[in-house]
């Protein structure tokens, strides 16, 4: 296997080469993350759901913490916005829609 660098005004490239095919493009500015201490079960599952989805163990993570930073964004961005008063409960509205939606279609 051959590693092959160039640099470019974002940092270094490296490819990956085999047989003159480049596998995969790093980024040399990437930072690593070390996760210690995981419980066996949650570990099984991990792996478990990963081979599901025919993708590693660290994509499975990255894509979680990356879900997870972008749900707490989302919270923070719209937690302190004033609630909205709909006049009535979201329950009541919902059932309100089904009502007309179920005659609509009688």
């Amino acid at each position: 296997m051959t590693l092959l660098f160039w640099t470019c005004w974002f940092g270094v490239v490296a490819f990956k080469d085999v047989a003159g095919m480049p596998l995969a493009c790093y980024f040399a500015y990437m930072a690593n993350i070390q996760v210690k201490n995981i419980p066996e079960k949650l570990h099984n599952r991990l792996r478990r759901y990963a081979k599901e989805q025919d993708c590693t163990l660290g994509e499975i993570v990255l894509e979680a913490i990356e879900r997870e930073v972008a749900r707490r964004e989302w919270h923070k961005r719209f937690s302190g916005r004033p609630p909205t008063e709909l006049g009535s409960s979201a329950a009541e509205l919902l059932e309100q829609e089904r009502r007309q939606r179920d005659s609509d279609l009688s």
